[in-house]
């Protein structure tokens, strides 16, 4: 039987998952390596053999993505498996150009492919862009469903960046799960929120197994995406997220397009701080591309707990890291608060970063006068908090979904702002979640 020789490039999620579904267990197929990028310290690892299936028993090795030419003629790779999301179509083909320059050829996965069936009913929730207000829509839908008397299960798009066989299946339902987990500040900041309202959360690597375990104790499957990829379990309602304040945005990255395009139903989110301009933009494109999706416009008003501490201060305002990194954004809900709270400065953290914080501001030159809250692993955790001891300021705004005060030591006084989603007029979530309340409850 003739092998083809594969590498499949990621970034610690969707490339495990398409290994798992796609390539173990097949013996037409050798995946000779996964290269990492995006997310820092989630190379130089291996992926282990009791994930990796019996063809291997050594595993497979984890490179830095800009190994990528070099590996492809070394193990004389056939075909490069494209699988993290969240980059722009013209990025993409750039990556596509040099795996077919070094002699391989370049393969997307669909969705289709790589989706796999439950049986209980799914809720997805995904977005065109990352940081587009996936996690406050997801908690909403979760509230409405409880209040149906529903379980709800969510499972989170993958963020294994630790030992990868102890995370294969993960299950959080308090705040102890989470430390015995010794989960990064990313992690928390996106199961956190789901634990306090009382919903258990579904992680890992394995996602099969996690799809059976988290189907036995609930009645409906909440999918919470990462970044702008595509669902890892076939939904029976889609729902999409498109963010205005990066109106264009939702036709030009991948796989965020093809979200737009699957849609039944389309989120319009931040109404209330993106111009008229913008909105009509994507109700064009929407109008255009996916006109027989529903639609809901939804506002993502801010609340600051001290404003007092804010009005004609020097504020740092902290961010959520994602969202400004692999994002695109250079502001966020924290620069929004700071502004309308009256806020005198925003003070530039940039030159009192340390070590990894001051990479990323090397790596993501847009990211203007805020901190990304960065924390993947305890070294970066300690050099961020570092950073923020370093700025002078008079106050450290943190608006990140939990609060960083509460991980790390910070000297100056600390607020926070905090965000939520409200639907604006009809349709709503009750309006499109009316078939999923009820297959559920017929059991």
């Amino acid at each position: 039987m003739s092998v083809t020789r594969v590498l499949i490039m990621g970034a610690a999620g969707r490339d495990f998952h398409n290994f798992n579904v796609v390539f173990r267990d097949h013996p037409e197929y050798r995946v000779v390596a996964f290269t990492a990028a995006q997310i820092p310290n989630i190379g130089g690892r291996v992926y282990p053999p009791a994930l990796a299936g019996s063809l291997y028993p050594d595993g497979i090795a984890i490179y830095p993505e800009d190994e990528l030419e070099s590996l492809i003629r070394t193990y004389n790779i056939d075909q490069v498996v494209f699988s993290y999301s969240d980059l722009s179509h013209e990025e993409v083909m750039h990556r596509a150009s040099c795996v077919l320059a070094a002699g391989a050829d370049f393969r997307l996965l669909s969705a289709r492919r790589t989706m796999l069936q439950a049986t209980k009913p799914v809720v997805s929730v995904c977005a065109v862009r990352t940081g587009a207000g996936k996690s406050p829509a997801t908690r909403r839908i979760a509230s409405l469903l409880r209040e149906e008397g529903l379980r709800v299960a969510v499972i989170r798009h993958p963020m294994p960046y630790g030992d990868l066989t102890k995370q294969a299946v993960q299950r959080f339902a308090c705040l102890d799960d989470l430390r015995a987990a010794d989960c990064t500040i990313e992690e928390r900041e996106e199961y956190e929120p789901h634990i306090a309202a009382g919903d258990v959360v579904y992680a890992g690597v394995d996602y099969e197994r996690i799809i059976r375990e988290a189907a036995s104790e609930a009645d409906v499957l909440l999918w919470d995406g990462g970044n702008n990829d595509t669902p890892f379990v076939v939904p029976d309602l889609e729902i999409v997220l498109l963010d205005p304040h990066r109106a264009g945005h939702e036709l030009a990255y991948f796989p965020g397009e093809v979200n737009l395009l699957r849609a039944e139903v389309l989120v319009l989110t931040k109404m209330d701080s993106a111009s008229a301009e913008q909105i009509q933009v994507v109700r064009e494109h929407i109008r255009q591309f996916n006109p027989k999706a529903r639609v809901l416009d939804t506002t993502m008003p801010v609340t600051v707990d001290r404003p007092d501490l804010i009005k004609g201060k020097r504020v740092l305002v902290i961010e959520d890291g994602p969202t400004l990194t692999h994002g695109g954004m250079s502001f966020g809900a924290g620069v929004l608060a700071a502004t309308e709270q009256g806020a005198r400065e925003l003070v530039d953290p940039r030159p009192y970063a340390v070590g990894t914080i001051q990479e990323t501001f090397v790596q993501y030159p847009h990211i203007g006068n805020v901190l990304p809250a960065m924390g993947y692993g305890a070294t970066q955790v300690r050099e961020l908090e570092e950073t923020i001891n370093r700025v002078p300021c008079d106050v450290v705004l943190i608006a990140t979904p939990i609060d960083l005060a509460r991980i790390i030591s910070i000297k100056q006084p600390t607020c926070r702002a905090t965000y939520r989603l409200e639907e604006q007029g009809r349709p709503g979530f009750m309006d499109v979640l009316q078939d999923i309340i009820r297959n559920a409850k017929k059991g």
